[in-house]
């Protein structure tokens, strides 16, 4: 018979796509009406696996050149290379976390049928099963000599060309494909579970401990951002997908639960980027009788502790190879200060809005909403944030852009608040929270007359919130970080590549 060699070399088209799907079909019912027995078949119930590939790569990384070991194992994996030969065929399969082993098929060894079967049944993409020796091949590959095999699920569909690299249209859109194609894709699926383990840790170590709050609200509120608007047919009424779970985290404290976290989702209706993305995995942490200060503090520990559980130490490789340092003490910087110098005199509380709006049409900046604050923000980024590149604690901002926030203790018109910017993005928030339920009251009531005006990123007046503030809660700090944007920073990467499945605009199926 002619050697045969499979291995997805080239990127196969719709058509091809098609017939490729038609002979898998074919093959499938094949292996349907061979046999009644659920273990056997196109997708068995069960295997009689007794390793796994990594187990078998970590027990006999001592073995030589062209030996065998005398040991049987059975294990499975998806075919991703295979050879056929006339007495011989190859085939590397790969398990879950990337790792490959050969097996080797052999007239010898299974017999006339079960070769011809192997040649005319298996597939790129299958998962199989084998079993038989550990040995190594003559260019010392670890390998099993297989003396018996099964289909363990039949693969309907080809895979892509594993030799080139996935678009990243395709890696967001099918992440299962780039989880079985890029080593990549399957780190940033580990570093994620590693950065949860060391946020928890870390929080254990400290004494806070672990809530969970609502996601369906009656009423949104926690943070200035447009909710998702949905129906509940049991109590008929509308409730939104929350925006932050702040209110009710502060009901805890208030309740005496003083050093308390949580780790969810968040939902935003608004745009998406390289940065945002309308669901996302978000921290919140709230400490009694701590304030920004020492939120901050918190903060920075998290983060580092992070660090380490990912690469080791506090200086992580990105995805490109670059390496970013997170050690040391991070700076701290005022808002106010950093604008004045970047923009060549004194800005503070008091600027006022009609030089804060010559100053933002000189840089071509259009604002559009009545807040001073929010002009400073808008030139503060425009002129210090991109200069950004180590972990910076940006701190003081505008009291009227942060209505849940304590007033400053020594500055007038300004907040206890401070945003965490590395390389450039904003990574966490953390303020000296506001506990004083008739200053909040008058905040809430600012915010109403916005959204009456027609903001939508506005918060509602929420008497059930403030009634819980009535009852007292502790003076505290409390903090806000995206897990998704931890991730970019410990990697390098974009948003959607730390999001296991992002959000994408649907497109059509023919």
């Amino acid at each position: 018979m002619a050697e045969t060699t499979t291995d997805a070399a080239a990127e196969p088209t719709a058509e091809e796509v098609s017939e490729q799907k038609a002979v898998r079909l074919a093959k499938r019912e094949r292996l349907i009406a061979a046999s009644d027995d659920l273990a056997l078949g196109a997708y068995p119930v069960r295997l009689p696996i007794t390793a796994t590939i990594p187990e078998v790569r970590d027990r006999f990384v001592g073995l030589g050149v062209d030996e065998a070991s005398g040991e049987q194992v059975g294990l499975a994996g998806r075919v991703v290379f295979s050879r056929n030969t006339g007495k011989l065929c190859f085939a590397t399969l790969q398990s879950g976390d990337g790792n490959r082993i050969q097996a080797m098929v052999s007239l010898a060894e299974v017999g006339e049928q079960s070769l011809a079967d192997w040649k005319e049944l298996v597939d790129l993409g299958d998962h199989v099963f084998v079993a038989g020796e550990v040995i190594t091949s003559r260019r010392g590959e670890l390998s099993i000599m297989v003396s018996e095999w099964r289909i363990a699920s039949k693969a309907i569909l080809p895979l892509p060309n594993l030799h080139n690299e996935l678009s990243e249209e395709t890696r967001v859109r099918s992440r299962y494909l780039d989880l079985i194609a890029r080593e990549q894709a399957r780190k940033n699926v580990i570093d994620r579970a590693k950065v949860n383990a060391s946020l928890r840790r870390t929080f254990d170590s400290l004494g806070f401990i672990e809530v969970e709050t609502p996601m369906l609200q009656v009423m949104h509120g926690g943070a200035s951002a447009r909710p998702f608007v949905t129906n509940s047919n049991a109590f008929d009424t509308d409730l939104f997908l929350r925006i932050a779970p702040e209110l009710y985290l502060k009901r805890a404290v208030v309740g005496g639960i003083e050093r308390v976290y949580e780790i969810n989702r968040n939902f935003r209706n608004e745009g998406a980027d390289s940065t945002h993305s309308p669901e996302f995995a978000m921290l919140e942490a709230y400490q009694a009788y701590g304030d920004y200060n020492t939120i901050a503090d918190l903060t920075q520990q998290l983060i580092q502790d992070a660090a380490i559980a990912v690469s080791g130490r506090h200086v992580v490789t990105w995805a490109d190879g670059t390496e970013f340092d997170l050690g040391g003490d991070w700076a701290r910087i005022s808002m106010y200060d950093s604008l004045s110098e970047a923009v060549g005199e004194k800005i503070t509380a008091e600027t006022p809005m009609s030089r804060l709006t010559e100053l933002a049409d000189a840089e071509g900046i259009e604002i559009d909403h009545p807040l001073p604050g929010k002009y400073v923000e808008e030139l503060w980024e425009h002129h210090v944030k991109g200069g950004l590149e180590r972990p910076t604690f940006v701190m003081d901002f505008p009291l009227d852009t942060s209505p849940l926030v304590r007033g400053h203790r020594t500055i007038p018109g300004l907040v206890e608040k401070w945003d965490l910017y590395v390389r450039g993005f904003e990574l966490a928030t953390g303020y000296s929270e506001l506990v004083d339920p008739v200053v909040q009251r008058e905040r809430f009531v600012e915010q109403a007359k916005l959204a009456a005006g027609g903001d939508p990123e506005a918060m509602r007046l929420d008497e059930e919130f403030l009634r819980a503030l009535e009852f007292g809660m502790p003076p505290s700090g409390g903090m806000g970080m995206g897990i998704d944007r931890l991730l970019m920073a410990l990697t390098g990467l974009g948003i959607r590549e730390t999001i296991l499945f992002p959000l994408v605009k649907q497109t059509s199926v023919e």
